[in-house]
């Protein structure tokens, strides 16, 4: 790991201008996707501007028809949160299955999004749900944020305020984990918004997405016998060491099953 700066802000104005200031600057959350980065030399910055000392980062409100998760807070307090689990019991679940203890306790939604793995969690929910990141500038829709693998719709001096979801009628999400990182081999959120239901998967694409085929079936019929009529093609799905385009085709409607089964639950 080379040398770099640290900077603290405790402002969202400072964090930006100490961003725009250096020359190679990265905003750091809660590590636990950039520090691994950065000690296999897979990055380079010149300054480390955390994100952790600013307070407008850091809330969770339920108020209204929407719940807004501050990009600050951790893994471990959306699955603790009396308010999350209220409003949408689906997202605390999903949070308190993420990693292990470390990564919950210092990992943050507001991170896990910019980093923007294709195997996130929160990626199913997002998509699923409908969601809204806000940022310093603008609010973008869950359906224009995730633009390629790892890619995102935010511009390189541009933070992540907080994440805006809309409290479902009902949602349920499972995963396949991997065994060691238990990052979802395939995971699934379904989940019934407005009337609509909407189906997210993470893990088996080049981003997360919804899956179009399962919402058709599963808005006629939300069961898990709707689903066993779909075909879901393993065309451009991943094939790695992890599992073949086919099996994760598989695991698509397995997940989605046992989803549709919990909401019933």
């Amino acid at each position: 790991m080379n040398p770099f700066a640290f900077h603290r802000p405790t402002s969202i104005s400072d964090a930006i201008a100490a961003l725009k200031g250096a020359e190679d600057g990265k905003l750091l959350a809660g590590g636990q996707s950039l520090l691994p980065v950065l000690k296999l030399d897979m990055a380079e910055p010149s300054d480390l501007i955390t994100l952790s000392a600013i307070p407008d980062l850091d809330g969770i409100d339920a108020s209204g028809d929407s719940l807004t998760l501050g990009a600050c807070v951790t893994h471990a307090r959306v699955a603790a949160s009396d308010v999350v689990q209220g409003a949408i019991p689906a997202l605390a679940a999903l949070a308190g299955h993420i990693g292990d203890a470390q990564v919950r306790n210092r990992g943050t939604i507001g991170g896990s999004l910019a980093h923007a793995d294709p195997a996130s969690d929160y990626g199913a929910a997002v998509v699923a749900l409908g969601a809204t990141i806000i940022t310093d500038r603008r609010e973008i829709a869950a359906a224009d944020f995730y633009t390629a693998f790892f890619e995102t719709a935010l511009e390189d001096d541009e933070i992540i305020k907080a994440v805006r979801f809309p409290k479902p009628e009902v949602a349920a999400y499972r995963k396949f984990p991997n065994p060691a990182s238990r990052y979802p081999v395939v995971g699934v959120m379904v989940a019934k918004v407005g009337g609509e239901v909407r189906v997210g998967v993470t893990g088996a694409g080049e981003t997360a997405y919804r899956q179009a085929d399962l919402e058709k079936a599963l808005a006629a019929s939300l069961s898990a016998d709707a689903v066993e009529g779909v075909d879901v093609s393993a065309e451009g799905l991943n094939d790695d060491p992890d599992a073949s385009a086919a099996y994760r085709a598989h695991l698509i409607k397995v997940m989605t099953k046992r989803a549709v089964a919990d909401l019933s639950a």
